[in-house]
């Protein structure tokens, strides 16, 4: 034992010698060890919009088809995707019918079944659950189950493409039996429900901490499981910090298998990754960093009607809404040093909402990818909106445009403010800088004036993108009634409460059209509106950019789904 105690510091030496050459120190083959320094706030990701409850739910819940890394759709807990050739899809295109797996159990050992599937309807349609994810069901009027294992879906009006309820990690099935008692206004409150969810994915939910860890054991009921899937007996998904952090103990000190969404400036990226612990894994999808204007008035003053969009409009933004203004703030940014000097090879700058896939790309608003600072201050002079009284800053109606220009906390976004800052300065916009811990900007919780979806700020830079490839539900995100607002706790998607009829006209014909290519030009239409109209200012068409051990496995990188969508595949190196 004397011995004994004398070699441990000798070993501790070695092990942290091994480390700093590069040499991967042996992780524990049976737990896999995730960090997002967005940390989850609840595992229900029906209550939230934020990518990172999308992806810690996706350990247990599970949709009823899902994009592989390549953006095809895969049936997931289903025999096979229905089509008008398999009979799946009504020739008219107003029903899909989806028929169960045999045998699917959820993790305590029950059946699922298809009144899962239609209480998960009735759960997210329910007009006081204030649903986040209910662009899934636009147009769906009915659910139904046919028999214990068929699903069959109604729609308004035909509908080209069926495949948005309850398909991709956005739209997961609950289990009726655990979530019978929180339909409407109970939703939020059901806690237990909401952390601890019982699902059909490998994975159980064996402690959850909001805001902090999230401990998931297997499940033992899982459909793969006599196929030794998942491979780890536990993960544990640590949230919080900061992405360098997160960086650092995956690619350099070998703590970590796997960290998320590193938002860190790629000189530093580059450094960590040669020390031969870890790589990077990076992939092109639909994520744009945009900064959202408030289409609404942040003041304070306002009480309750603080950043709310009222039907009489009389809670306008009192300068955001001015074409010259809006405008003048977009020409001036040089997107191209952004993604230079902040973004490296994960950023390409962009002009537009949709950069992807091809067919739904617009070319009509690349004129921002050039500056133009005297551009923009000859806009705004043109218009009158003029610094008068030599402060520096120009008027609106006697109104000093300043703004709060709000984000989540990282080195990229801080970087990213700093140059915008600077660029607005230069036409006389004063800019106030503001970032919040990323758990709470990304948060659901409606008491906190910080979240995103409460905007109380006048700008506001994050990055959003879509599953699977086909925009049709991201886009109607940008309906008028998708706001956000006390009367749904903040939970809509149109964060920049904008709201437009010719856009809700584009909207209902996108739900009427089938052609690929008229679905593009419609979606090009939407895009186009949105920036033109001053709703946000698009910067960088990003690359999601992870990085794993050298000692794992079978990640899959995904863009077009949940990230950890394959994880039960994922396995220790050589074992």
């Amino acid at each position: 034992m004397r011995r004994l105690k004398l070699l441990l510091p000798f070993l501790a030496v070695v092990l942290l010698t091994l480390s700093a050459i590069g040499v991967v120190v042996a992780q524990d083959d049976d737990v896999l060890n995730i960090l997002y320094w967005q940390a989850p706030s609840t595992m229900n990701n029906y209550l939230s919009g934020g990518t990172k409850e999308t992806d810690a739910s996706s350990l247990v819940w599970e949709p009823l088809a899902r994009y592989d890394e390549n953006g095809v759709m895969v049936p997931w807990l289903v025999t096979e995707i229905p089509t008008v050739e398999n009979g799946g899809v009504s020739e008219d295109l107003t029903t899909i019918t989806w028929t169960l797996l045999e045998g699917l159990l959820w993790s305590d050992g029950t059946p699922v079944t298809a009144d899962d599937v239609v209480f998960t309807w009735q759960y997210c349609t329910d007009p006081a659950g204030g649903c986040a994810q209910l662009t899934k069901f636009d147009s769906v009027t009915s659910v139904e189950a046919v028999d214990a294992q068929t699903v069959k879906i109604t729609f308004a009006n035909p509908k080209p493409f069926p495949y948005t309820a309850f398909v991709g990690q956005e739209s997961p099935i609950l289990q009726k039996a655990q979530f019978a008692d929180c339909l409407g206004a109970n939703a939020a409150a059901c806690t237990d429900q909401n952390f601890n969810p019982i699902g059909t994915g490998p994975y159980m939910v064996e402690e959850f901490r909001a805001n902090d860890v999230i401990t998931y054991v297997a499940n033992p009921n899982y459909r793969f499981a006599a196929d030794g899937k998942p491979y780890f007996k536990r993960v544990v998904l640590k949230g919080g910090g900061d992405a360098e952090s997160a960086a650092r103990a995956v690619l350099e000190t070998g703590e970590a298998d796997y960290a998320w969404n590193l938002q860190v400036l790629p000189t530093i990226l580059q450094q960590m990754e040669m020390a031969g612990v870890g790589k990077l894994v990076v992939a092109y999808g639909t994520s744009v960093e945009r900064i959202q204007l408030n289409q609404t008035n942040p003041d304070p003053a306002l009480g309750e009607n603080r950043s709310v969009l009222l039907d009489d409009g009389s809670n306008a933004h009192p300068f955001l809404l001015v074409p010259e203004i809006y405008k003048a703030m977009s020409m001036a940014i040089d997107r191209g040093v952004i993604a230079a000097q902040v973004y490296g090879p994960a950023g390409v700058p962009t002009c537009n909402l949709l950069p992807a896939p091809p067919v739904y790309a617009s070319t009509n608003n690349d004129g921002c990818l050039v500056q133009d600072i005297a551009g923009a201050n000859a806009l705004l002079d043109g218009a009158g909106i003029v610094d008068s009284d030599g402060d520096g800053v120009r008027e609106y109606n006697g109104i000093p445009l300043r703004i709060l220009y709000q984000t989540s906390t990282n080195a990229v976004r801080q970087a990213n403010q700093a140059l915008v800052k600077q660029w607005w300065s230069e036409i006389g916009i004063e800019t106030e800088l503001r970032n919040i811990d990323a758990s709470v900007f990304f948060g659901s919780d409606p008491a906190s004036p910080d979240t995103f979806g409460k905007f109380y700020a006048d700008v506001q830079m994050y990055t959003n993108n879509f599953s699977g490839t086909d925009p049709e539900s991201y886009m109607g995100q940008w309906a008028c009634d998708e706001d956000p607002g006390p009367d749904n706790n903040w939970l809509g998607s149109n964060i920049s409460r904008w709201c437009n009829e010719e856009y809700e006209a584009l909207i209902a014909q996108m739900a009427q059209t089938g052609i690929l290519e008229e679905r593009g030009a419609i979606a090009i239409q939407m895009n186009d509106l949105i920036v033109q109209s001053g709703a946000m200012i698009p910067l960088i068409h990003r690359g999601d950019v992870s990085a794993i051990s050298l000692t794992l496995e079978g990640v899959r990188m995904n863009t077009w789904d949940a990230e950890p969508w394959n994880i039960a595949d994922w396995k220790r190196a050589g074992s």
